[in-house]
């Protein structure tokens, strides 16, 4: 089994524990795959911690989660240097001890429920890849992957993340409810774990089966070398340059465009774009990528780095809705 159909079957194993949400598990694969974090956005019990967990499961590492709360502090996460009282040693008589973003999967669970400066210090490691802690750098581990969830309606006592920090994610996903057959397949299922949970023989904490298909952080690497050398065409830049540059200049596109745009894409998007395309060609199967495979990343690429004007939010317009005028408008 080459690196390719391993990460297929990671994706067919990851649908049947996380019903419904097949498009969610597709991007949240394409963002591993890419080396990027996820913002996952969506109301409570629709999955988002599941998917989280069934990625990690498959992942060689270590998961961690961090329930993100009002009264959280910076050093909670970085981690922070603790006095050792019986040091012999003046320069070790204070010794770090590494916080819970010392991990390979990182689930920041309701990720607005913090302050600002919480917030930053998490972004902060993952833009920088390493903590600084009383003046020395420690390096996070080379797999790394931040997977924030945050309840696009409880705003009360929440602190919203800042546009310049959103785009510090490689997507944001939209998690929505599932269809009427997958919540009875969901009650099933759930019903079904309950049984083997409760049965007398499965007190002890559970082992991952031997069949359990694991990728490893070499594996990994290997990925992210392979879709390094996937062939983008000038054609195909020059698509993505052109969406990006619609959603700075939209009056290109039309007066109704321009008037639901404030500010377009950052060049972090332009390179999101790329990334993201030529994962989801390595993933099927493909060394070049298509016009198709940039459409059906854009709107997890895009939809957290637009800023839409009050007469967007007026005329019920979302950022998804203006993405596909844009795709609309735009040819490959």
């Amino acid at each position: 089994m080459n690196n390719t159909e391993k990460l297929l079957a990671l994706e067919q194993r990851m649908n049947e524990q996380v019903l419904g949400q097949e498009s969610l598990v597709r991007m949240l694969i394409i963002a591993l795959l890419c080396d990027g974090h996820v913002l996952l956005e969506g109301l409570p019990g629709l999955a988002k911690t599941r998917a989280v967990r069934e990625l990690a499961r498959h992942v060689e590492g270590d998961f961690r989660r961090i329930q993100f709360t009002p009264d959280l502090l910076p050093s909670d996460i970085t981690g922070s240097e603790i006095y050792q009282q019986n040091a012999t040693r003046e320069e070790d008589q204070f010794r770090f001890r590494p916080g819970p973003v010392f991990g390979n999967i990182i689930l920041a669970d309701e990720i607005n429920r913090a302050s600002a400066r919480v917030q930053s210090a998490l972004l902060e490691a993952m833009e920088e890849r390493h903590v600084t802690v009383a003046g020395k750098s420690w390096p996070l581990p080379g797999v790394f992957m931040v997977l924030a969830t945050q309840n696009p309606v409880d705003q009360e006592g929440t602190w919203p993340l800042p546009e310049a920090q959103l785009d510090r994610f490689l997507m944001k996903i939209l998690v929505d409810y599932p269809s009427r057959e997958n919540e009875q397949k969901v009650m099933q299922l759930v019903r079904a774990e309950q049984q083997q949970k409760y049965r007398a023989d499965s007190i002890a904490t559970p082992e991952l089966s031997p069949e359990t298909l694991m990728l490893s952080q070499q594996e990994i690497a290997t990925c992210w070398q392979e879709i390094s050398a996937v062939y983008v065409a000038p054609t195909i830049e020059n698509y993505i340059v052109n969406l990006v540059e619609m959603t700075r200049h939209p009056q290109g596109v039309s007066d109704r465009l321009a008037s639901y745009i404030t500010f377009g894409v950052s060049p972090r998007g332009t390179l999101a774009l790329d990334r993201c395309g030529r994962a989801l060609a390595w993933l099927e199967g493909r060394d070049a990528v298509l016009p198709e495979d940039i459409k059906r990343v854009a709107p997890a690429v895009l939809r957290h780095r637009l800023m839409l004007s009050y007469q967007a939010n007026a005329d019920n317009c979302s950022a998804d809705d203006v993405i596909r005028m844009l795709l609309d408008a735009v040819v490959a």
